[in-house]
């Protein structure tokens, strides 16, 4: 109960040095840019390939969604497009499926390579995930996979992506978690101390990979964020954890 209530008054990501909102915004874009040309490779290299079977099963979880005729998808905060992509994956699979997939993220750097990934690929829009350039009502399905813990107002990100969503809609987050016990310990001591040396050697760039382990430890704990996603309008709010619960699934309807 400590945790959760230490949490409830966090308003999002606070990157070293951010004193508001804007100017935390204004820091994660420029980590995320700096990091772009080695983003895809410390990912596999720092989560030893499990990222990719996070999204796959991510994906799996939404295929009736997916597979629809004419449904509406977006990934928000799609980085370099691993989310997007296993969406994608996931709706060819069936020969009916007329899936609409956009991805969209607020750094140029990161879609850049996104869109270098595949030219038949999802369509890419730069966009702020707090203020969407969609209409009310829009989307089917509207996913983040590891960049909403990087909002810097979650209860905004929230009431946006409800925005977007039709009534019947639903929402799926993925991101990491701090797991429990022994795996817990663990992870922390791999998480906080050799990760960010790791992926500073690796990227040349210190900043974000010390910022990664403390934006976790920043995020609200699931019981919280449930609670933060049933205010912003979801029903059958729930969390899902992954190996372990070093990450999980928060999934709602709209």
């Amino acid at each position: 109960m400590q945790e959760t209530s230490q949490s409830e008054g966090v308003v999002g990501a606070a990157p070293e040095g951010a004193s508001d909102p804007r100017s935390a915004a204004r820091a994660v874009r420029e980590m995320f840019t700096a990091i772009a040309p080695r983003y895809d490779f410390l990912n596999h290299v720092l989560s030893f390939n499990i990222d990719r079977m996070w999204w796959r099963r991510t994906a799996r979880t939404f295929r009736p969604i997916l597979t629809r005729l004419d449904a509406r998808i977006l990934d928000l905060c799609c980085g370099t497009g691993d989310m997007t992509f296993a969406l994608r994956r996931e709706a060819v699979k069936s020969k009916t499926a007329a899936t609409q997939i956009l991805g969209a993220d607020f750094s140029h750097a990161m879609l850049r390579r996104a869109a270098a990934k595949s030219a038949a690929g999802p369509g890419w829009i730069e966009a702020d995930a707090l203020n969407l350039p969609f209409p009310d009502s829009h989307f089917d399905l509207v996913t983040s996979a590891f960049g909403f813990r990087n909002l810097a107002d979650y209860d905004a990100g929230l009431r946006e992506i409800a925005r977007v969503l039709r009534p019947g809609g639903e929402c799926g987050i993925l991101d990491f978690g701090e797991p429990k016990g022994m795996m817990g310990a663990i992870y922390r001591i791999y998480f906080k101390q050799v990760l960010p040396r790791v992926g500073t050697l690796i990227s040349g760039v210190r900043g974000p990979y010390a910022y990664l382990p403390a934006s976790v430890e920043r995020f609200p704990p699931p019981q919280e964020m449930l609670a933060r996603m049933k205010r912003a309008g979801f029903v059958e709010a729930a969390w899902t954890p992954y190996t372990f619960g070093i990450a999980g699934l928060y999934r709602g309807k709209k």
